[in-house]
């Protein structure tokens, strides 16, 4: 029975992934078009939280990307650019690996963000960050092209209910009210 399970699934599972294929290439041709914001959660930086040492000024008191995570980011560009998705920001939480993140994606300028900083040592700052954070969405231009924003799961999260992987991007479509809406993810590369 277990030999007939492992077939069963070798045969079932090219059929289970092609949905989540066409879901992804179509945000792919709509972030084509513009009107969106893209959030990434920041490359793989293994574990979890900060060290107690924690500096904003000095990354070697951070969790940082590995190598692993620094050849997700820059795959995570390429497939910007394989898509041909114009870029007009990337901007990013201050933290090192969130930097170094947007850094390597080689898309636009990188520009320090604080709403994108984290908040999880500190989750009475929440709610006042994704406020800030929601103001500076409904600010963006219905009609430009896409924003990229590298930040935390926590900040993600707060905003979107959604848990993402290191890496993975949450892609929100821009409405003409100012508000938005969740269009989808894309796993990370």
């Amino acid at each position: 029975m277990p030999l007939f399970r492992a077939l069963l699934t070798l045969l079932l599972l090219p059929l289970l992934a092609a949905p989540a294929h066409a879901a992804e290439d179509a945000l792919w041709s709509a972030l084509k078009e513009g009107g969106h914001v893209v959030l990434m959660r920041h490359a793989l930086a293994p574990g979890t939280g900060d060290p107690s040492t924690f500096a904003l000024d000095d990354c070697s008191t951070q969790r940082v990307l590995n190598d692993t995570g620094r050849q997700q980011a820059r795959d995570t560009g390429a497939a910007f650019r394989a898509h041909d998705v114009p870029v007009s920001r990337v901007l990013t939480s201050q933290w090192c690996r969130c930097v170094a993140t947007a850094e390597l994606l080689d898309l636009a300028p990188v520009e320090e963000e604080p709403l994108l900083n984290s908040f999880f040592r500190d989750r009475s700052r929440g709610p006042a960050q994704i406020a800030g954070l929601e103001d500076l969405i409904a600010a963006l231009p219905r009609d430009g092209d896409t924003v990229v924003m590298v930040t935390h799961q926590v900040v993600i999260t707060g905003l979107t209910d959604v848990f993402p992987a290191s890496g993975e991007m949450i892609v929100l479509r821009l409405e003409p009210d100012g508000g938005w809406t969740q269009a989808g993810r894309i796993a990370a590369r």
